[in-house]
């Protein structure tokens, strides 16, 4: 719908204005997302290195490549999804985000989140994956799907740890492979309907 990809447009006008940590004082560009406004998937990473916020786009390098080369493994582009990260700056150095960091920006994310109301979303690395998996570690939940509220959350490695590890790249190769199936059930879970819950009585 192009109200979606407004309302994506005007909250990427204010994050690219935001100043409510210090990354705003240190990046070039915010890096906002991109993609589809009607997308069935959201990719959410940690946030932008280098590249990203030279171009103001996420997962442009090297990381990114290899996205795109998952992506196509299962017949998408990033045309037919919606990437974005955690925050939207890059922290120097590319050193891990900070807890006031990620508070700053989460408002943002979720805003993003209500706009495009994706039937799934795939966590890229363990930032992002403590948004809805808190406590849990990746190396024990990868690849296994829960749905979460309304939609169904699917924790993965970020695609740089096969940069870094080469062994983890057929990992997140497998664990991409099972997309498809889990968009389709999440598609089918829609449309059954739903058992009233029953009402519960307060005795006075």
């Amino acid at each position: 719908m192009a109200e979606q990809a407004i309302e994506l447009a005007n909250l990427a006008e204010q994050i690219s204005g935001c100043p409510k940590c210090a990354l705003a004082k240190t990046r070039t560009n915010a890096v906002p997302g991109s993609g589809n406004p009607n997308a069935d998937i959201v990719f959410i990473g940690e946030g932008p290195g280098f590249h990203e916020d030279q171009q103001g786009l996420p997962f442009v390098g090297a990381a990114g490549k290899f996205l795109d080369e998952l992506l196509a493994s299962i017949n998408l582009r990033r045309e037919d999804v919606y990437i974005c990260n955690v925050i939207k700056c890059r922290a120097p150095d590319n050193r891990d985000p900070l807890p006031n960091e990620i508070d700053a920006c989460t408002p943002w994310l979720t805003q993003q989140l209500d706009v495009l109301k994706p039937r799934m979303i795939v966590t890229l690395g363990r930032f992002s994956m403590s948004r809805y998996f808190p406590g849990a570690t990746i190396g024990r939940i990868h690849g296994q799907a829960k749905r979460i509220d309304d939609v169904l959350v699917v924790p993965m490695y970020h695609p740089a740890a096969a940069l870094h590890q080469a062994s983890l790249r057929q990992t997140i190769m497998e664990d991409f492979q099972k997309l498809p199936d889990l968009l389709e059930r999440a598609a089918a879970e829609e449309e059954q309907p739903r058992e009233p819950q029953p009402t519960q009585l307060q005795l006075l």
